[in-house]
């Protein structure tokens, strides 16, 4: 192909990129989650409260969420590629580190740093897509790296859940070290270099005033702020699952526990139908009835029935990465200018949402248990995205 050309879904280079970010995504999701079936095992080996042990996915999200504003404005002036392979190794390293310490805090401690690493690769990665790829194949490359955080954040559940019931905590650390660094390797040999990065040159001063700008811009801003809501809910269920399935009348192991991650597996049929959507309907009524689908997915969650349960895990994540999905498509276009900055604010916002799920939920899981927390989860992203209509109405027509 022509150099000056970005790659379309015809090219070679085109599938390396989706194979390099599918995996370095994976890996740094299932990083990211991997603390949540472990801690209802925390509370017991350290002796340490529910709340507390959240702690272990929240801070690794706030370390996350100030490297993603941090590394969002060193991409726009350093590159790409350089901040997704530092992203994996530094993840590697600090599984390594993590088992060699016996306190709790230290464990927090070194889970922000972890956090804080973990952030290069998203930050680049969607600003890398939209540089490099061309437009009819980016709504493609979008989905495809979306649905790889649904397989890592199912894998990253799953695998630890099955494993630490036979092992410990620390060999699935030392496990996903060992995974992210074949991943490092391969994504380090894959990944082209970018063609396409413009690095700003600009006074810090400017780039702050991209910040201003994408956070003026009130169809931006609504969008920020569906990824909290629609990470609220999400990551409030999957933290409390465990707890709900503990206890009676289930008192089901971690192991059995485990097998409800696959339910991620309608986010990876989720993230690509919204692929095969994007340029064919409208954005908002697809991402509209996608979070209907979520919502009566966490309604089901109610049944006492295992088998129901189930199925509505199944719809929850469904809907939630198709609703997702669009969401990361439309500010990656809607922004025309520091993109990398638009991709920081977005996914800053979408990780406030997982902090929130861990701990701001935690009232509601010890006052009101499992009820009380699918019903605050399936309504909020339904009123959002129905008063989201309203606010993007009184937009267009007041321009």
């Amino acid at each position: 192909m022509m150099h000056n050309q970005k790659y379309n879904i015809r090219d070679l280079y085109f599938w390396r990129i989706v194979l390099a970010l599918f995996l370095s995504s994976f890996f740094v999701l299932a990083s990211l989650y991997t603390v949540h079936p472990l801690m209802p095992v925390f509370i017991e080996e350290f002796d340490v409260s529910t709340s507390v042990s959240g702690l272990s996915l929240s801070l690794t999200v706030i370390g996350l969420i100030i490297g993603l504003l941090v590394n969002g404005f060193l991409s726009d002036r350093k590159g790409r590629t350089q901040f997704i392979t530092m992203s994996l190794i530094g993840t590697v390293i600090l599984f390594l580190i993590i088992p060699l310490f016996d306190s709790f805090l230290s464990l927090l401690i070194l889970r922000f740093i972890q956090g804080f690493a973990l952030s290069g690769l998203p930050v680049a990665a969607l600003a890398y897509i939209g540089e490099e790829i061309s437009l009819k194949g980016q709504g493609f490359a979008t989905a495809l790296y979306i649905a790889s955080n649904a397989v890592g954040g199912m894998f990253g559940r799953f695998l630890t859940a099955y494993l630490v019931e036979s092992y410990s905590w620390e060999i699935t650390f030392y496990l996903w070290a060992a995974i992210g660094f074949v991943i490092f390797l391969i994504t380090l040999f894959a990944l082209p270099k970018s063609r396409f990065f413009q690095p700003i040159h600009t006074p810090v001063k400017e780039d702050l005033k991209g910040y201003r700008q994408h956070l003026k811009n009130p169809a931006l801003v609504l969008l920020f702020g569906l990824g909290i809501i629609l990470q609220l809910a999400f990551t409030g269920m999957w933290t409390y699952l465990p707890f709900h399935l503990q206890a009676e009348p289930y008192s089901f192991s971690l192991q059995v526990i485990s097998y409800f991650y696959i339910a991620y597996g309608f986010g990876i049929i989720g993230s690509s139908v919204a692929g095969l959507l994007i340029n064919k309907f409208s954005l908002h009524k697809i991402r509209m009835i996608a979070i209907f689908i979520m919502s009566i997915g966490v309604f089901i969650t109610a049944s006492k029935s295992v088998s129901l349960i189930a199925v509505g895990l199944g719809l929850m994540c469904l809907g939630f990465f198709i609703a997702h999905s669009l969401t990361v498509f439309s500010v990656n276009v809607m922004a025309t200018h520091h993109k990398g900055i638009a991709s920081s604010l977005y996914l800053a916002a979408y990780y406030v949402g997982v902090s929130m799920g861990s701990i701001v939920l935690a009232p509601v899981w010890e006052n009101a248990r499992w009820l009380g927390l699918i019903c605050l989860a399936g309504t909020l992203p339904t009123i959002y995205i129905l008063l989201h209509k309203v606010w993007m109405k009184k937009l267009n027509d007041s321009s």
